[in-house]
């Protein structure tokens, strides 16, 4: 599904300012699996995201997505199979468009190039996706009227529309309030069952990385550190999860922005 083969990523190199951001990182995530990404800032997991989806280059490795290597393939490309969601609600949709109209949008992204016609029977069929998410009768009103919540939520059911081959949640629930991002959380799990995806979600909230998803990475300093899966996932706790960091590592975990938040 996705390989990565020791990554390594330099940002200026060979000035006084390089900085190694991800070093000789080796990764596979197999079709279906759902893997919660955790460390402090500054760990690698914003670059991680951005190499996978192109936006960034790599200074040496190889990335390969569904057997085909796009190392060097541009984001454009990319974001036909890969579907990716920020923190920043406003990121993910247009706000001077109607809702059916970034429906439609994502609609075709999916279809490939296809075209596709609204009419009655299409909107009925986006009504009724829009059913879970509180806005089935909304479809005629502009995003920008739409709560950071509500367009989160669309965001994800236009991704999932666009059928990528694999989803990247980038902190997608960090700007919501506890309320919100409980039902975004929610929302995230129903459609990964429901539509078999692949997804890979960064997070600081390590509960969330614990209840979600089953496999979990924890990174520091642009390496993986650990990476646990099944039965093993199932068993962690928060506190065990600040321990294993302190027992590798030999230093506390930060515990900006939440990190620890139960």
């Amino acid at each position: 599904m996705l390989t990565l083969e020791h990554v390594t990523k330099v940002f200026y190199p060979g000035t006084v300012n390089e900085k190694l951001a991800l070093e000789d990182i080796s990764l596979t995530v197999e079709q279906g699996e759902v893997v919660c990404v955790i460390g402090s800032n500054g760990s690698g997991k914003s670059t991680l995201f951005n190499l996978i989806s192109g936006t960034y280059p790599v200074t040496s490795g190889r990335i390969i997505l569904d057997s085909k290597d796009v190392t060097h393939q541009p984001e454009y490309k990319r974001a036909f199979t890969i579907g990716r969601i920020f923190q920043d609600p406003t990121k993910g949709t247009a706000a001077n468009m109607s809702v059916e109209d970034n429906l439609i949008t994502a609609s075709r992204k999916g279809m490939r190039g296809l075209g596709i016609s609204l009419n009655d029977k299409k909107r009925a069929y986006f009504r009724e996706l829009l059913g879970p998410i509180g806005l089935s009768d909304r479809l005629s009103d502009n995003v920008g009227l739409l709560s950071g919540g509500q367009r989160q939520a669309l965001t994800l059911l236009m991704t999932v529309l666009s059928n990528p081959s694999m989803i990247l949640l980038d902190e997608h629930t960090a700007a919501l309030d506890p309320g919100n991002a409980a039902t975004v959380m929610n929302l995230t799990q129903k459609y990964i069952e429901k539509y078999s995806l692949t997804a890979v979600m960064v997070t600081h909230n390590m509960q969330f990385a614990i209840d979600y998803g089953n496999r979990l990475i924890m990174m520091d300093e642009g390496q993986i550190i650990f990476d646990v899966s099944g039965a093993e996932k199932k068993k962690l706790t928060v506190e065990r999860l600040v321990q294993i960091f302190k027992e590798i590592k030999k230093k506390e975990f930060a515990t900006d922005r939440g990190l620890l938040a139960i």
